[in-house]
């Protein structure tokens, strides 16, 4: 290779602003590559030139990986069995597997018009590549520990924003900007860096304006009593563009997490609102109590009452008013949404009468299964519910001191009551026993199937899970004579096994 070449790699390095050997190493690829294509066309052979950076001098081998002999080939361009390397390349002294055995190419020579044709476009890929590789090395030193970025809109790709950060592009896409808002070029902005791909052949540093991450750093770098150790975010929840949450947790008991954070007449949350298009921030009291959060998370709403339904993550929350209740679910529901997102919990919102007619039809079923198994009226099962007990079995195995702590209770009823709750008990086993006879106990215990509507599927020869799932609605109602709502509620659960 000539010193005029050897000069063209000094050049290149410099204009491109990468280290010599990173040019070189280019050439290189670019030459062996063009040899490949040259003197192996239809092959894979694994080529290799190394150039003298003082002299220009190059070498040009083909070689062979070394592999087990019990292995085989896999790559048979590019590999070469133990015992072949052994007897055909003794001369290049002893072989281990995973070595390389090699072969000069000595008649090959790769400064001539064509090589130079071929290899230019492999030259200015890994050059590009390199360049890419040493911007992104800038931007991590430069932005070590940093979260936000402040840049300047470069143009658009489709409906991306590119945007310039110091000497690289960034790109934000559309499904991360907020939406109506508006940039042009040359518009300043600032956004969130939300991820950072090294092999990407497009822009490597994505950003976002839409992250939850975004608002939680604005709000750090306006509230110092976060970095102070004073206050803990403990969640944000964010419909961008419209409307935020953020759970702060005081470590301080002095400090007002609330008044810190929305800062002396709203200027700090006015900041960050402002940044995100007029985003509405409400900063929420944090509390370790379910509830108890769930009720500040739904602010300004007042709230009555809450049933927390553990095991489901769930939370049934109850108004005064329809007022409060529109309140509390928001324009578009975007309040409950907000608070569901922001405690984890599904959260259902409904006033002071929405509640009661839910709550009548929860526990209809359940009085009517005490009056009928008790022979009792309905003011009594009405108040055994009311006292928290809704089964036979616990009217039957509670301690009679529950029983007659009951106003309305003396200890006669009370005797009399589990005296007919434990017969009830008693004939519902023996009813079970004589089902099981013919019938699958998955049937019996299916959650809504009674004694009465299994005793009338036995004609019909259903007596498993499998047989009911595969009726419908009507055929159900016929041989049973319940209403389509219970037959449809039976053969749905008959099939939920199919899903698992």
């Amino acid at each position: 290779m000539s010193r005029a070449l050897l000069e063209m790699v000094e050049v290149l390095a410099h204009e491109k602003n990468v280290d010599k050997s990173v040019v070189l190493g280019a050439l290189e690829s670019a030459l062996a590559s063009a040899v490949k294509k040259s003197e192996f066309p239809g092959t894979d052979a694994d080529i290799v030139v190394k150039v003298d950076p003082e002299t220009g001098d190059q070498q040009v081998w083909r070689q062979w990986k070394i592999v087990p002999d019990e292995d085989g080939l896999q790559e048979p361009d590019r590999e070469i069995l133990h015992w072949e390397a052994e007897e055909d390349y003794s001369d290049q002294g002893p072989t281990e597997i995973g070595d390389y055995v090699k072969e000069p190419l000595k008649e090959v020579n790769v400064t001539g018009r064509r090589f130079a044709t071929d290899a230019k476009q492999v030259i200015l890929q890994k050059l590009r590549e390199a360049e890419r590789t040493q911007l992104l090395n800038e931007f991590l030193a430069n932005y070590k520990d940093v979260k936000i970025v402040t840049g300047q809109v470069k143009r658009f790709d489709k409906s991306d924003m590119i945007v310039e950060i110091g000497r690289i592009d960034a790109r934000l896409p559309r499904s991360e900007m907020i939406p109506n808002e508006i940039y042009r070029i040359n518009d300043r902005i600032r956004a969130y860096i939300l991820k950072i791909d090294p092999t990407s052949r497009q822009q490597q540093i994505i950003l976002s304006r839409t992250c939850n991450e975004f608002l939680a750093e604005l709000l750090r770098q306006v509230v110092p009593e976060f970095n102070e150790g004073l206050l803990e975010m403990k969640g944000v929840a964010r419909i961008p563009g419209r409307r935020a949450k953020v759970a702060v947790q005081v470590k301080d008991k002095r400090i007002d997490p609330i008044g810190s954070c929305v800062g002396v007449r709203g200027a700090r949350i006015q900041s960050v609102s402002s940044e995100l298009f007029n985003e509405r921030v409400d900063i929420i009291r944090w509390s370790d109590q379910p509830a108890e959060f769930v009720i500040s998370s739904l602010s300004p709403a007042t709230i009555s009452s809450i049933i927390v339904h553990e095991d489901e993550g769930r939370m049934e929350v109850v108004t005064p008013d329809e007022e409060n209740t529109r309140i509390a679910k928001g324009t578009d529901y975007i309040n409950v949404k907000l608070a569901s997102a922001l405690t984890g919990y599904e959260i259902d919102v409904m006033d002071h009468d929405q509640a009661e007619k839910k709550r009548e039809e929860e526990i209809a079923p359940r009085r009517k299964e005490l009056m009928d198994a008790l022979n009792v009226d309905e003011e009594i099962a009405q108040l055994l519910i009311e006292n928290g007990i809704e089964t036979v079995e616990e009217v039957a195995y509670l301690p009679e001191e529950e029983l007659l702590s009951i106003e309305q209770f003396d200890e006669d009823l009370v005797k009399e009551l589990r005296s007919v709750a434990r017969n009830a008990l008693i004939t519902k086993a023996l009813k079970r026993e004589e089902l099981l006879k013919w019938a699958d106990p998955a049937l019996i215990d299916l959650s809504g199937m009674t004694t009465e509507i299994a005793e009338k599927l036995h004609p019909a020869g259903i007596t498993n899970l499998e047989q009911l799932a595969d009726l419908a609605t009507d055929e159900l109602v016929e041989m049973t004579g319940i209403s389509e709502e219970k037959a449809a509620e039976l053969i749905t659960k008959a099939r939920e096994h199919w899903n698992q």
